[in-house]
């Protein structure tokens, strides 16, 4: 735990709680210091925490995080560098505001998405297996070009998937919770996915965790799906119903290639592991040399936009209700 930043006398000695040294933000608001702290040891002491108006959560360290939001008296904003906030979103108390981290983790999870997609599709790790074993295992196998990869969750996530996806040559069915219009075509609404799903060869997930999504992707979902289809999921893991998707996989009819799982951590002899046609990497797709230089210049955007009574970006749900 350090402490840094311009003060004056007589002024509260804290105003905000950061994961990161202010010299990497570049500078602080004039007059706040900051109390530092990464969630990797014991919380500061309640007398250093007093004063603290703006907590940006440590990245990946939610859980050491939750118990200090009761010990936070003046506290007005908690700032997540996650995209998605349901572990959060209970504990943050009545009255402050809360943030996501949308726009700095597209870059990396569009690219390990399309990453995951083009694996699953050119049998990479059957490759990797076979290089293993020394075995030289040519064959035919299928192109992402003249593909249709439908993207569920088309935010800003889902748009950065797409714009990865086009100089691949396949076709993009948009689908978000309801229609609209976005520059590259138009989104549908969930509504109508009965009638895409048969047209996809592939979907991609980027669905945030909420109960209107929890178990969104379940067996009937699957079974409109293509033969051969591949099953993405970069989002959360709780979208997909998994002993549906295990019951595909088991039968040979889909693919699936998942940053993300239910249960998560996976636990050893879980069906997942051993299923055919799966690639599994361990929620991995934001933890990438992109995520801190994008997280930085959220906060200190933020912090600017709090100091000077302008409205936050980001927000999940408000102070005010």
């Amino acid at each position: 735990m350090t402490v840094a930043g311009e003060g004056s006398t007589g002024a509260p000695a804290m105003r905000v709680m950061l994961p990161y040294a202010p010299p990497e933000l570049g500078a602080l608001p004039k007059g706040w210091q900051a109390l530092v702290w990464d969630g990797r040891g014991p919380a500061p002491a309640d007398s250093a925490m007093e004063a603290v108006e703006f907590f940006v959560v440590p990245y990946t360290r939610t859980r050491a995080a939750l118990p200090v939001l009761d010990r936070l008296p003046a506290l007005r904003v908690v700032q997540s560098l996650s995209a998605g906030v349901e572990n959060l979103l209970p504990y943050v108390p009545a009255g402050v505001t809360l943030c996501n981290a949308r726009g700095v983790h597209d870059t990396s999870t569009a690219e390990h998405a399309v990453t995951l997609l083009l694996a699953a599709l050119r049998g990479i790790p059957e490759l990797v297996r076979a290089q293993q074993a020394q075995h030289w295992s040519a064959g035919f196998r299928p192109a992402l070009a003249d593909r249709t990869v439908l993207v569920l969750g088309y935010g800003a996530i889902g748009a950065a998937v797409e714009a990865r996806l086009t100089p691949f040559e396949c076709e993009v069915l948009r689908v978000a919770r309801t229609a609209r219009q976005a520059p590259l075509g138009p989104v549908h609404a969930t509504a109508e996915l009965p009638s895409l799903l048969p047209r996809a060869d592939a979907v991609v997930l980027t669905l945030p965790l909420t109960e209107r999504t929890r178990g969104l992707v379940d067996a009937g979902f699957l079974a409109r799906l293509r033969d051969g289809a591949v099953v993405v999921n970069v989002g959360r893991g709780a979208v997909i119903d998994t002993a549906a998707l295990v019951a595909e996989l088991r039968a040979g009819r889909l693919a699936a290639a998942l940053d993300v799982t239910d249960p998560e951590p996976l636990p050893p002899g879980h069906a997942l592991w051993m299923a055919p046609s799966t690639l599994i990497t361990p929620h991995v797709a934001a933890t990438t040399s992109a995520f801190r230089p994008r997280a930085l210049a959220l906060v200190r955007s933020q912090l600017m936009r709090y100091a000077a009574g302008e409205p936050l970006a980001n927000v999940v749900s408000s102070g005010r209700g």
